[in-house]
């Protein structure tokens, strides 16, 4: 890979780490539960993602 498929796993795994917190912030700010739960099933997609990417 060259370009951006070096740095494109890097990229997903900042914005699944980024998602997970504030996947965990709606969830515990009540209210918005669905989309803290939508962000934390985002967050699991995009590190499959990389996983998928890497192997």
């Amino acid at each position: 890979m060259t370009g951006i498929g070096d740095i494109a796993p890097a990229i997903a795994m900042l914005a699944a780490i980024a998602c997970t917190i504030g996947g965990i912030a709606l969830l515990r700010g009540g209210g918005q539960r669905l989309k803290g739960t939508l962000m934390l099933v985002m967050a699991v997609v995009l590190v499959g993602n990389v996983m998928v990417w890497t192997l």
